[in-house]
């Protein structure tokens, strides 16, 4: 029979002497003493749970100080981490959507270290709108009479809708009552906003006749909804914009324009057809817009109303406007970002998400076989040119598929899902594709500047 000399909870290691071993003493440089501590305790009480659970765990109390230190660096590492974005979707709602211009990006630096005039006129002293920055920017882009704007598309909608008709009913297409990203529906969004929904048509066919039928004594507007990530085909109809605005001051009631993407450049000759331009909304008349500012847009997430002074007006009075304003920081992005589109040519070459997704297929045909040369010296990897296809994002353009060239990348020994597996934990984490067996980098959305890092990463994947 063994000692209780032997018994293996006699070898689990103090943590008195984790604490005196490199690893953690040199942690203490790093954290808060109390937080190395706790450290250490937890890594003896896991080391004891594994005894008892009948496992047969490393008591080596280097080894132990050494795991306690990295759990330790983990915990207290920020969860938000920069990626480079190579699966091909600009507007990647998963990781952060639009990337701002170097300018919006200075300016909301800028905003965040310092102080700034966010609600103080310098000219006479007195208090002014946090939204006078961003309005004549939005008038700009849209025509419209005025301007304001709040944290996201949704809150716009909901404040729009309690400023415009709450307790009353809005009439909106069935095939326009969508649900976007995290479970969020349109039905939904409107009760919360005190307004009454008004079904009207079917899925697939809506005639300005079914408008005209439910506009009653209660009707407070009528509401085109951007349809966000999906598209009807086939046997359609639906109410265009300038018919919905005939029909709203037959009945004097306001039309509302979704807009969604946030359009403000005509991108067809680009072959991306098919996004309403937020100009468009108020000049065939709307008496408000609706469009987020992180899609096509290309700055920060915002939500954007454009259209009548009175309606605007209204909606600033809303007690919830609190709310849903804005901070500084992405106010001077927002900013600057508007600016960029006095020049709309400006914009289309330097905006991030207007560049990208306007890159000819041939100059990212280019960019992918150089980076798959590279690839190639890697030890290890594999890496060949394809053709491929990939979406724009964000709900933006959902059935247009973009002409791009990806790099399929494999590993000796590795199968795909472990090496996007090393890509995403890497330092900087790297989001691609995986399909038929192989790992697919799309550049499209990947920064020149980011392709030595990029390079390093699957270099770090392959060891």
């Amino acid at each position: 029979m063994a000692g209780m000399g032997d018994h293996p909870f006699r070898r689990l290691p103090a943590v008195a002497k984790l604490l005196d071993l490199p690893p953690l003493a040199a942690a203490r440089d790093r954290h808060p003493p109390a937080a190395v501590a706790d450290a250490a305790r937890a890594e003896v009480d896991a080391l004891r749970a594994a005894l008892a659970a009948g496992a047969a765990p490393d008591l080596d109390p280097f080894a132990a100080a050494e795991r306690a230190a990295a759990r330790l660096d983990a915990d207290a590492a920020p969860r938000f981490r920069p990626v480079i974005n190579a699966t091909g979707v600009v507007l990647h709602t998963n990781l952060g959507r639009s990337a701002l211009h170097e300018e919006a990006a200075r300016a909301a630096a800028d905003a965040a270290r310092g102080y700034l005039n966010l609600e103080l006129d310098l000219a006479t002293g007195k208090r002014s709108s946090r939204q006078d920055a961003v309005r004549a920017g939005v008038r700009a882009i849209t025509g419209a009479e005025a301007a304001t704007a709040v944290n996201n598309c949704a809150a716009a909608t909901v404040i729009v809708l309690r400023a415009v008709a709450a307790g009353k009913e809005v009439v909106v297409s069935r095939g326009q009552l969508i649900e976007i990203g995290g479970g969020f529906r349109i039905p939904d969004i409107m009760a919360v906003s005190g307004a009454t929904l008004r079904e009207v048509g079917t899925t697939n066919i809506t005639r300005a006749a079914d408008y005209e039928a439910a506009v009653g004594p209660n009707t407070a507007a009528l509401m085109r909804v951007h349809t966000s990530n999906y598209r009807v085909r086939g046997f359609t109809k639906s109410v265009d914009l300038p018919q919905l605005v005939e029909l709203g001051r037959k009945h004097r009631v306001a039309v509302i324009d979704d807009a969604g993407s946030g359009q403000a450049v005509d991108l067809a000759a680009f072959g991306l057809p098919g996004e309403p331009l937020v100009s468009a909304g108020i000049a065939a008349g709307a008496d408000l817009v609706l469009f987020s500012g992180d899609k096509l847009l290309g700055g920060p997430q915002a939500g954007l109303i454009a259209g009548r002074a009175d309606l605007i007006q209204r909606v600033e009075r809303d007690p919830l406007m609190r709310a849903f304003r804005l901070d500084k920081m992405t106010l001077a992005a927002l900013e600057a970002t508007l600016r960029l589109y006095r020049d709309p040519a400006r914009a289309v070459r330097e905006i991030p998400t207007l560049r990208m997704l306007t890159t000819p297929p041939a100059e990212l045909r280019r960019r992918a076989e150089a980076f798959a040369a590279r690839l190639r010296e890697v030890p290890r990897v594999a890496a060949e040119v394809r053709d491929d296809v990939a979406y724009v994002g964000g709900g933006s353009l959902p059935d247009v598929a973009v002409p791009t060239s990806v790099i399929a990348v494999s590993v000796e020994g590795v199968g795909e899902g472990e090496v996007a597996a090393r890509l995403r934990a890497g330092s900087p984490a790297v989001v691609g594709r995986v399909a038929d067996g192989r790992v697919l980098l799309d550049l499209r959305a990947v920064f020149e500047r980011d392709e030595d890092a990029l390079l390093r990463a699957v270099a770090a994947a392959a060891r």
